[in-house]
């Protein structure tokens, strides 16, 4: 966060502003991302630049993408001499992020996520993981538990199973409200997210995984037999050697991967 600014900023509740403040947990998380002179950045709601000032300390290349209109100009006057820095006014659930890559190189994504977004744009993200080396995003600790976790939880869902198919997941350190203004009601954590160069269990269609999630998880309380009658059959699964009386947040990654496999090859 800035020392002094000469222009005042307070945090809106309708953007889901809430701005880090603890110097040792923003050294800290600058620490993890461990910037370097290489790096293309793309830090997504820089706010009023607490960690931006950190990163770019790296010599790093850094984009900044920026929804608060009333921020811009809080950012402008604080990196406006690096020349490094770029800012970007818009929202980044449509922001173009290929149009910042050059050539071969991969983004290093950076975010103080707002709970609204953060699902949709990690999703989005997702998508696009061949141009991204990693993402380091400080989230609601309820989300990072969703991200890492595993088979059999009730965290574990459709966000685990795809966040899981394309990246190596850490869940880094949490971050307490004191160290925000203003306080949120809720812990926060710090997650690393490290897309696969090929992914451990390839589908065939990456669609079809994704119809078969929602559908398994659309409706998590029933057994796979009844939520998948239209699509598998109970000798498919059983020779996939999945229980058809099992229910969706009780399979792997694999197993769900074999299914979709199967669909896909299915007459």
């Amino acid at each position: 966060m800035m020392a002094q600014a000469d222009i005042q900023h307070r945090a809106r509740k309708r953007f889901g502003q809430n701005f880090l403040q603890d110097q040792g947990i923003i050294h800290r998380i600058a620490r993890a991302v461990h910037a370097t002179d290489k790096d293309h950045i793309v830090e997504i709601g820089p706010g009023q630049g607490a960690l931006t000032t950190d990163i770019l300390a790296g010599g790093c290349q850094l984009d900044a993408i920026e929804l608060d209109r009333d921020l811009i100009p809080i950012l402008q006057q604080q990196f406006s001499e690096q020349p490094r820095f770029h800012l970007h006014q818009g929202d980044a659930l449509t922001f173009d992020f290929s149009s910042l890559v050059k050539g071969e190189e991969k983004l290093r994504v950076v975010g103080n996520l707002p709970y609204n977004i953060s699902t949709p744009l990690i999703f989005r993200l997702l998508d696009q993981h061949e141009m991204i080396q990693d993402m380091h995003f400080m989230l609601q600790l309820e989300v990072v538990n969703r991200l890492a976790a595993s088979p059999g939880s009730k965290s574990y869902g459709r966000l685990s199973i795809m966040a899981q198919y394309y990246c190596d997941i850490h869940s880094l350190f949490e971050v307490p409200p004191e160290a925000f203004s203003p306080r949120p009601k809720v812990q926060s954590a710090i997650v690393r997210l490290t897309p696969y160069k090929q992914p451990p269990h390839p589908a065939k269609n990456i669609k079809t995984l994704q119809a078969l999630l929602r559908t398994c998880f659309n409706q998590r309380r029933k057994t796979l037999r009844n939520s998948l009658k239209n699509d598998l059959s109970s000798d498919q699964m059983e020779a996939l050697d999945i229980n058809p009386s099992a229910r969706p947040e009780t399979l792997s990654l694999e197993q769900f991967v074999n299914m979709s496999n199967s669909i896909e090859t299915s007459p």
